[in-house]
């Protein structure tokens, strides 16, 4: 019989069956939603990934840069002719430059500062050092960043502030330099020795000078200034004989910014520090050999900061070296840190960043070598055409560029990019030994107070924050959420069910700010009154259920008949609140009576453990909460998905409910489950607010529960906000995001291929 195109209602009861024809026209308006929605469906999953990737990208276009090799091109030379000066440079620091590299200057041995245009825009004339009267220039030392000393060979000394005038106008920018001389002082004032070498500090007192004037005579000069109330700064040189007892001959020296330290290469390859914190009464230290082949030491400077020793010697190795304390206190001791790439000659020169704990090192043989003293790294090698031995260099203020001169007086200019040095995989993620310290560490203090200060970037203080964070908050979560998904699903009676499983999904719309918020300022303080009851909560509670439970067997059945199955746990909520107050008033009794009355001075001197108040154990509890609800209503949504002829069968053989429950139903949604627990670590791995606000955000490398940590979303929210844009802090940060991203992602597909092989082994069940 044909059906026509119209739709026939149902007959009345009783009479005869109507045949139903559906329209054509309905039904192919449903096949194209339904083609429309599962095109949409794609076209979103593919826009979302392509988000992803975006993200992505973007974050690895920020993080490229951080290993980007540097670089250095040479920008010109100039001969002494074409600078408007003649003679060959001065022993020591006597070549330098201005802020934007556009003028050089060298201090000739003949007593003349001599320019040079690095752009090769004019000539300039050079300045005479007055006060000379016929004497020359024996030793150059700098003072600070733009203080120079000069040594003469009638045993004085001139001090020498290098600046240069800046001036704008009619768009260009014109340098000028312009020196200031200070007064000459005598140093030799009976003999008039020469100065052969010379070293000097500026501290806040006064500056101090130490010159050689004899193969192992050394006189200290301390300028003490006295500002009065009424009149000029009134200044008072103190003159100071110091006989140098050294094995071998003094063959460079040098002296820290604070005039705290002095040391003296010897030609034997020893360095011999001096204790000049007690200007009257000089004390020697001991003799380090530096030198693994005793080759003499040629070259002595510091890093800024003036806390790291940078020592070059005759056979051309370099390496830095700090006055640190052993591991286990006691007296400072000259100690290695790290060893650079050695020069195929002697070292002649060393000249530090003024940035940051870079160094150059120049050598006889015409090359130069850039170093990084964080990273103990040599990242360039410099060497120009016909290259002749260099007598001076010197790192331009800014760090983008290498002055260097030679014999001849030929300056020679290289231009730098390395925007990124303290970047390298190790002090990303090695251990790193820092200035002050006694040994290497991992550490992660990204600013200081000072211009010198060296950052530390140490990513790993971070990766263990989190996932110790990420430890806690499961060790709380996990348990609590599977065992209450596996009561609600299996054995909660329905209307019971209908309440609690919304309630705990609602549980996770609470914002983590106000989570966080609450865990600092409520929970963190609560927590830290009744830590000995928190911990024995779980020893009081456990039986005190299992001992209600043996209650309610021996109960009549006549009275537990009055209450439905399924709703038996709530006659734990008051036993449980119980064990709750036996468990605190437990926790202060132990306290008072086997801990001393204080738990954390126990802690601290039966354990060693000190006890913040914003700690791991806050972060658990609160992170904890917040998870719950995402492994619970997963897990709990696995668990009723499991058909219902498995439970049938399995209870239809004779098992109880919770035989059936752990043998069956529990392996049966596995794959689920195993889900819920990855989903609840990747929202716990990325979580911030709850993190920065409860753990106190103190980057150390402990398991305590008692301490706090760092967590690598944490940082990135502390941080940002004040890192400049584009540099070295700001790109880490994006590396960190990034470290974040491959951990979710790494986890996420780990746990899919296990879903997937559990999913494979109980399908058949």
């Amino acid at each position: 019989m044909a059906i026509d195109a119209e739709t026939l209602d149902a007959g009345e009861p009783g009479g005869p069956a109507r045949l139903l024809a559906v329209s054509r026209a309905r039904a192919g308006r449903r096949i194209l939603a339904d083609r429309l929605a599962t095109r949409l469906v794609v076209l979103g999953g593919i826009i979302v990934i392509a988000s992803i990737l975006a993200i992505l990208l973007v974050i690895a276009g920020e993080v490229y840069p951080l290993f980007q090799k540097p670089s250095a091109t040479v920008v010109g030379r100039h001969t002494a002719t074409s600078s408007g000066g003649h003679g060959e440079p001065a022993p020591g620091d006597s070549v330098g430059v201005d802020e934007y590299r556009e003028i050089a200057f060298r201090i000739t041995a003949g007593g003349s500062l001599a320019f040079t245009s690095l752009r090769g825009e004019r000539a300039l004339p050079s300045v005479a050092v007055p006060g000379l009267a016929g004497a020359r220039i024996a030793a150059v030392a700098t003072s600070g960043t733009s203080r120079y000393v000069l040594g003469t060979s009638d045993g004085r000394v001139i001090p020498l502030e290098m600046k240069f005038d800046v001036a704008f106008g009619r768009g260009a920018r014109t340098v000028t330099p312009a020196p200031e001389f200070g007064e000459p002082a005598i140093l030799d004032g009976e003999r008039r020795r020469a100065v052969l070498r010379l070293a000097s500090a500026t501290p806040g007192g006064g500056p101090v000078t130490v010159a050689q004037v004899g193969p192992g005579e050394l006189l200290v000069q301390t300028v003490v200034e006295k500002k009065a109330l009424i009149g000029p700064v009134r200044r008072e040189a103190l003159v100071q004989p110091l006989d140098a007892a050294v094995d071998g001959e003094i063959t460079t020296m040098a002296l820290d910014g604070r005039a705290e330290d002095l040391f003296l290469g010897t030609s034997r390859g020893r360095v011999v520090q001096y204790d000049m914190r007690d200007h009257r009464g000089l004390r020697r230290g001991e003799a380090v050999s530096v030198s693994s082949v005793q080759a003499p030491v040629t070259a002595l400077g510091f890093l800024i900061g003036d806390r790291t020793l940078v020592v070059g010697d005759g056979a051309g190795s370099v390496s830095t070296w700090q006055m640190v304390p052993p591991p286990g206190g006691g007296e400072r001791r000259l100690r290695r840190v790290n060893r650079f790439r050695d020069h195929p000659a002697p070292v002649a020169a060393v000249t530090a960043s003024r940035r940051d704990k870079g160094f150059a090192t120049a050598d006889a043989g015409g090359g130069i070598l850039v170093h990084y003293g964080t990273s103990g790294e040599t990242l360039l090698s410099l060497r120009a055409e016909d290259a002749q031995p260099l007598r001076a260099i010197m790192l331009a203020p800014k760090a983008d560029g290498v002055v260097g001169v030679d014999a001849a007086g030929t300056v020679t200019d290289w231009r730098l990019h390395n925007p990124h040095p303290e970047a390298t995989l190790r002090t990303l993620f090695g251990k790193v030994w820092y200035e002050g310290y006694s040994e290497p560490a991992w550490v992660w203090q990204s600013t200081g107070g000072t211009d010198d200060f060296e950052a530390k970037l140490s990513l790993t203080p971070l990766v263990f924050g989190t996932l110790k964070g990420t430890f806690y908050a499961l060790l709380v979560a996990v348990p609590l959420a599977l065992l209450a998904a596996i009561y609600v699903s299996e054995f909660m009676h329905p209307t019971v069910k209908g309440y609690v499983k919304p309630v705990v999904e609602i549980m996770a719309a609470l914002p983590s700010v106000v989570l966080g918020f609450l865990a600092g300022l409520w929970l963190a303080p609560i927590v830290e009154r009744v830590v000995p009851g928190l911990f024995l909560l779980p020893l009081v509670a456990v039986p005190s259920i299992l001992l209600a439970f043996l209650l309610w067997q021996r109960t009549p059945s006549a009275v537990r008949g009055r209450v439905k199955a399924g709703t038996e746990a709530l006659l734990l909520v008051p036993v449980v609140a119980a064990a709750a107050w036996l468990a605190f008033a437990l926790g202060d009794l132990f306290e008072g009576t086997l801990l001393g009355g204080s738990y954390r001075a126990w802690l601290q001197s039966a354990l060693g453990l000190t006890y913040d108040q914003r700690n791991s154990l806050v972060v658990g509890i609160a992170m904890g909460f917040a998870v719950i609800p995402i492994i619970f209503t997963i897990a709990e949504d696995s668990l009723a998905n499991v058909p219902q002829h498995l439970r049938a069968g399995s209870l239809a053989l004779g098992a109880t409910r919770w035989q059936t429950a752990l043998r069956i139903v529990l392996p049966t949604a596995s794959p689920g489950i195993f889900s819920a627990i990855m989903i609840g670590f990747g929202r716990a791995v990325g979580e911030t607010m709850i993190v920065l606000m409860a753990t106190g955000n103190t980057p150390v490398m402990d398991w305590s529960i008692f301490n706090g940590f760092r967590a690598l979303s944490a940082n990135i929210a502390v941080e940002l906000p004040e890192a400049p844009e584009s540099g070295t802090l700001f790109k880490v940060l994006f590396l960190a995001a990034f470290l974040l991203f491959a951990l979710t992602f790494g986890v996420n597909t780990l746990a899919e291929l296990v879903r997937l092989r559990l999913r494979r082994k109980y399908r058949y069940l």
